[in-house]
């Protein structure tokens, strides 16, 4: 399927590794131009030299910390007129509701909501002018409150979602398109760390929380980051302008 976005622009968040990466060559195979974004310099270089061999397109790279005020500022400081932007920073850490603190509480707001927000601020008034404008905001299934252990990405992804909610409504009469796409488990480095938690908290091998874990997949098996990808391509081209301001579960079927 021809997307219609080749020679577009994208910033892609969370671009080098995971979920992140794997939207960043999606897209990158529809012909579009990227501006990934991460933390490690070296692993930013070494995702560029990947997604330029196989794609042949243009890949800068910018070295960020999308948690901070200042980091968002230096993502967007100099980058050229941005027609797709895809937020994704990452999760917050789990952990049981009564041993966060308040500045645990602000942490997980300034990752997951305040950051998506500062870059859709940068990037909304040039898509509105020139009229066309694609974003989607990589979440978390967790948004849904299925999971006990994530109390922070639940509360920090569901406020996204409701500035968002009313936001894509707006403009998208200007051809701004927004929606959010909320994985469920997918073979990541994330998930990796999540399991070893559980290993820590539980005293449980691997292969039993894998197996425990995947009850609820009636697919029975993770993600392939490729999968989730592939659909974020698709909210960001030119056949996704009738998709106004969905959170769009990617999960195996875990949820209903």
């Amino acid at each position: 399927m021809d997307l219609g976005i080749k020679g577009r622009r994208a910033l892609v968040c969370g671009g080098s590794r995971g979920l992140g990466f794997a939207c960043a060559a999606s897209l990158a195979k529809a012909g579009v131009s990227l501006w990934i974004v991460a933390r490690d310099q070296g692993q930013l270089d070494r995702a560029a030299v990947e997604l330029r061999s196989k794609f042949g397109v243009d890949v800068t790279t910018i070295a960020a910390d999308l948690s901070s005020s200042e980091g968002c500022k230096l993502a967007i400081n100099g980058l050229p007129d941005i027609d797709i932007l895809v937020t994704n920073c990452g999760g917050a850490p789990p952990g049981d509701f009564l041993s966060f603190s308040r500045q645990d509480w602000i942490e997980a707001l300034e990752l997951n909501m305040l950051s998506a927000i500062e870059l859709i601020r940068a990037c909304l008034g040039g898509m509105k002018q020139r009229g066309f404008g694609r974003i989607v905001n990589i979440t978390n299934v967790a948004m849904l409150g299925d999971y006990p252990d994530l109390p922070l990405s639940s509360g920090a992804t569901a406020g996204l979602a409701g500035v968002t909610a009313s936001l894509a409504k707006d403009v998208a009469r200007s051809g701004v398109i927004i929606n959010n796409l909320l994985p469920g488990r997918f073979e990541t480095e994330r998930l990796a760390r999540n399991i070893a938690h559980d290993m820590d908290r539980l005293g449980e091998s691997e292969h039993e929380i894998r197996k425990r874990r995947l009850v609820r997949q009636s697919v029975q098996r993770f993600g392939d980051p490729g999968e989730l990808g592939d659909l974020c391509a698709f909210l960001c081209s030119a056949n996704a302008g009738y998709i106004v301001g969905q959170n769009i579960t990617i999960d195996g079927g875990a949820h209903a």
